[in-house]
């Protein structure tokens, strides 16, 4: 008798949800596995061979199966999936969101201005007109966090995403610093490291640009390519980059890799880096990730004028009333105040001033978020643990075990993707789509899903978990069997 391999029931710990177990029943060969009181039952060979007096249970290769053993796990598969279907769930892991208890953690930010706190520390009536570039205080308050100098930042409204699609609207209309505005070229090129931010692509592709893959790698993106393509074509304008722990990889971005980019010699005059420090001060652990000041380090090989630099407290205060910064070189800085007149003639100062009154420092801030840290912590080892029990000896996935930020990349077999995240979908947990971190929507291998553990309870977080890990292994099946004999 050939032994047929036993995958699917890898012992997880009870402590995940104290709802499972593990029987054995030697004699009849057969496995019995209770999920919220549901028993499940499937034929296993467990022997080695003929003759073997002893069971041998391994977590083995699902891709070494024979037909016989997978079609075994689908049909086991299978019936799973039915009892999930029947529950009905509607679980939203599609966005990165902090969940209500992060956000409970700054509601103090509500009430900290009183009737007569409405002047900033220069006199100025926040209540008014004025004061385009952001609230001096404000400017102080942001410029550790982007590693520069307070009179080279624009504090905006909440979103760094708004400054940044502003910023590249304005160079397709306007040019940059006095260039050929980049929408009167034939064609506009921009890099985009993949798998990388799908709101990032969504801008370009709105603006009329050409979204130009380049892969990601373990310290940012493949800088030979980068290098390469830059200083060939001079339609490639602009590159994403999001350099710690960027969406979805959490990866961060090498000292070397950030030299290499202030060291640029683009053959477009006007190429800009696009640099969204979304998440520089979002670590999941103690340790405290950093990288060099890439404008810093611009300026001194002369590119000072390529960088763009953003940052927000979207995902530090409420995403609702967050505030954003943009830093930039000062020939750059002239340019875009000039821009400021056209576009606003005050922006939201009351909520710049009460961000400053209610975190106070960088220091404070970060202490707050290491808050945050202690909610979103757990929850990402929930995840982390569940993949790895459930998927890890499979070697049918892989998956990013990031230090910080929002989001796990993970990786199905190729041409897996669409149909695990359908899968999902139709047994009530929505992600985002396949092929989402990837420009146009196109995963040339359909592998990549981005999984945002932070918005749901751990208890709805688990349940997802367990339907998304079911549907990895029912699309692998399926994948497998239309490949063997």
């Amino acid at each position: 008798m050939p032994e047929i391999l036993n995958f699917v029931f890898s012992a997880r710990t009870l402590a995940l949800q104290g709802k499972m177990c593990y029987n054995i029943d030697k004699a009849a060969c057969r496995t019995t596995r209770m999920i919220s009181g549901r028993h499940f039952a499937v034929p296993i060979n467990l022997c080695k061979g003929v003759g073997s007096k002893e069971p041998s249970v391994r977590a083995m290769r699902v891709s070494e199966m024979n037909r016989e053993a997978l079609e075994a796990f689908q049909a086991q598969c299978q019936k799973e999936y039915a009892a999930f279907q029947a529950e009905g769930l509607k679980l939203d892991m599609s966005r990165g969101k902090p969940a209500p208890k992060q956000l409970d953690l700054t509601n103090g930010i509500l009430t900290c201005l009183s009737e007569e706190d409405y002047r900033a520390e220069n006199g100025l009536d926040c209540r008014n007109y004025g004061c385009l570039d952001g609230l001096p205080e404000a400017k102080a308050f942001f410029a550790p966090m982007l590693g520069v100098k307070p009179e080279d930042v624009i504090v905006c409204g909440n979103s760094s995403l708004n400054i940044m699609y502003w910023a590249m609207s304005l160079a397709m209309t306007n040019g940059v610093m006095g260039s050929k505005p980049w929408g009167k070229y034939d064609k506009v090129k921009v890099l985009c490291p993949v798998p990388g931010y799908d709101r990032h692509f969504a801008v370009s592709q709105f603006l009329g640009m050409e979204l130009v893959n380049v892969p990601m790698k373990e310290d940012g993106p493949d800088m030979d390519i980068v290098e390469k393509l830059v200083a060939e074509d001079d339609t490639i304008k602009a590159i994403w980059c999001v350099p710690m722990y960027s969406n979805p990889g959490g990866v961060v971005y090498s000292d070397e890799v950030v030299k290499r980019f202030a060291a640029l010699k683009p053959k477009a005059k006007d190429f800009r880096i696009f640099w969204d420090n979304a998440y520089c001060i979002h670590d999941l652990y103690k340790e405290e990730h950093e990288i060099p000041d890439l404008l810093d380090l611009a300026e001194k090989e002369g590119n000072g004028d390529m960088v763009y630099e953003f940052c927000s407290t979207s995902k530090v205060a409420f995403p609702g009333d967050g505030i954003a910064a943009f830093a930039t070189s000062p020939a750059n800085m002239i340019a875009f105040k000039n821009y400021l007149k056209q576009g606003t003639i005050g922006p939201d100062k009351i909520n710049q001033l009460r961000q400053v009154r209610y975190f106070h420092s960088i220091g404070e801030m970060k202490k707050h978020m290491k808050k945050q840290a202690d909610i979103m912590r757990p929850k990402f080892e929930m995840v982390e643990r569940i993949l790895e029990e459930e998927l890890g000896s499979a070697k049918i996935a892989s998956w990013t075990n990031p230090r910080g930020g929002y989001f796990i990349s993970f990786d199905t077999m190729e041409g897996c993707a669409k149909r695990t995240i359908e899968l999902c979908r139709d047994a009530g947990v929505k992600f985002t789509p396949a092929g989402a971190t990837f420009p146009y929507g196109k995963d040339p291998k359909d592998s990549n899903i981005r999984i945002a553990p932070s918005f749901p309870t751990p208890e709805d977080l688990g349940k997802a978990a367990e339907v998304f890990v079911l549907c990895v292994k029912l699309t692998s099946v399926e994948k497998l069997l239309a490949t063997v004999r």
